[in-house]
C-alpha cells in the first residue's frame, strides 16, 4: 500500500476585488440626485414651457411687426385706418401672455422657491428624524449639507437664469420697444421679472427657505412661515429700491411731462419765490395756480441696471450670510 501523502494544498483566497472604490462624495452626490428627481423634472419642464412660450411669443410679435412695416402700418398715425387697425390686431395676444401672465408668474416665482423647495429640505429631514443618521455616516455633515443644497441651487440657478435671460431679450426687442406696447422697466411686475431680479430673488428664497426650514423643523409650519418672509422682504426692498441710486430732479414749465419710462418718484410745482409743493398739497391749495414751474423727482430708464446690481448684491450678501448660520447650526 503506498504510503505517499499528498501535500498539504494552499489555501486559495477570495479574488480579490479590483473595482474601484467609489468614493463617498460621488455616492453622495447620486443619492441627492436620485432624491431630487421629481423637482428636477418639475423644474425642467417649467423651464421648457417657458422657454417655448417665450420663443412663441419673440417670433410671432416679430411676424406682426414685419407685416406692420411692409404695410406703411407701424407708426402710431396710420393707426386710425381700418386696414392697418385690423393688422394690429393679432399683436395683442402675444403682448397679453407676455404682461399678464408670464410677467406675474415669474414675479411670484421666488416665493415659490422659497415655500416648495428651500422650507422642506431640512424640514422634512428634521420631522423624520433622518437627520440623525448623518452623525453616523462616513461623510461629513458638511459635505452632506453641501451637496443637499448644490443640486436644488444650481437646478433653481439654472432655471432662473435662463428665464431672465428670455424675459429681459423679449421684454428689450419686442415689448418695450414694439409699436403697441407700453411697459416701463419700473412698472410692479416688470421690473422683477427682468434683469438680475429673477436670479436674485430666487437664490435668497432658496436660502431663507433652508435656514427657515432648519429652525422650525416642521415642513408645513416651515412652508407658511417661508412665504410670510419672503413676502415681508420684498414689501421692504420695494420701499427702499428708490433709494439704491440717486434720483434725479428737474425743473421744467408746469405741465411738462415726466420723461418716457421713468419711475416718478415724487412732484410739485415750484412759486416764485423758489418754494416747492408737492403735488398732493396742491389738492386743496388755490394758490399753486400761481406756480411759476413744476419739480420732478425720478429715475430715468437708464437706472434700472445700477439699481438691480445694488439689489441684487444685497439679496445675494444675504444669501450667503444664511447659508452661513445654516452650515454653523448643521455643525453644532
Amino acid at each position: 500500500m503506498s504510503t505517499d501523502v499528498l501535500p498539504d494544498r494552499a489555501p486559495t483566497s477570495a479574488p480579490a476585488d479590483r473595482r474601484p472604490a467609489t468614493p463617498a462624495l460621488r455616492g453622495l452626490i447620486w443619492l441627492t440626485l436620485r432624491q431630487n428627481r421629481f423637482l428636477l423634472w418639475t423644474l425642467g419642464v417649467l423651464l421648457v414651457l417657458a422657454v417655448a412660450d417665450l420663443v412663441w411669443i419673440h417670433v410671432a410679435l416679430r411676424h406682426i411687426i414685419g407685416v406692420l412695416r411692409r404695410t406703411g402700418c407701424y407708426y402710431p398715425d396710420s393707426w386710425s385706418e381700418s386696414e392697418c387697425w385690423a393688422l394690429l390686431a393679432p399683436i395683442n395676444r402675444p403682448n397679453f401672455w407676455y404682461l399678464e401672465v408670464l410677467q406675474p408668474a415669474v414675479t411670484v416665482l421666488p416665493l415659490l422657491i422659497g415655500v416648495f423647495i428651500g422650507a422642506p429640505l431640512l424640514a422634512q429631514e428634521y420631522e423624520r428624524g433622518t437627520i440623525r443618521l448623518i452623525r453616523a455616516q462616513s461623510v461629513s455633515p458638511a459635505r452632506w449639507l453641501a451637496v443637499r443644497l448644490a443640486v436644488p441651487g444650481l437646478a433653481v440657478l439654472a432655471l432662473s437664469g435662463v428665464i431672465a435671460v428670455l424675459m429681459t431679450w423679449v421684454w428689450w426687442t419686442d415689448i418695450a420697444h414694439g409699436p403697441d406696447a407700453f411697459d416701463p422697466p419700473f412698472q410692479f411686475f416688470t421690473y422683477p421679472a427682468i434683469g438680475l431680479a429673477p436670479v436674485a430673488w430666487s437664490l435668497f428664497a432658496l436660502a431663507l427657505g433652508v435656514l427657515v426650514g432648519q429652525l422650525v423643523r416642521r415642513t408645513l409650519p416651515a412652508m407658511f412661515a417661508t412665504g410670510a418672509l419672503v413676502a415681508t422682504a420684498h414689501g421692504l426692498v420695494v420701499w427702499a429700491r428708490p433709494l439704491f441710486y440717486p434720483v434725479v430732479e428737474q425743473v421744467a414749465p408746469v405741465g411738462t411731462a415726466q420723461p418716457t419710462n421713468a419711475w416718478l418718484i415724487d412732484q410739485g410745482v415750484v412759486f416764485p419765490d423758489g418754494t416747492r409743493v408737492t403735488t398732493d398739497s396742491c389738492a386743496l391749495n388755490t394758490t399753486c395756480n400761481t406756480a411759476s414751474a413744476s419739480w420732478l423727482r425720478f429715475h430715468p430708464a437708464a437706472h434700472l441696471t445700477p439699481i438691480q446690481l445694488v439689489e441684487a448684491g444685497i439679496l445675494l450678501a444675504l444669501a450667503a450670510a444664511l447659508l452661513i448660520a445654516v452650515f454653523r447650526r448643521i455643525r453644532a
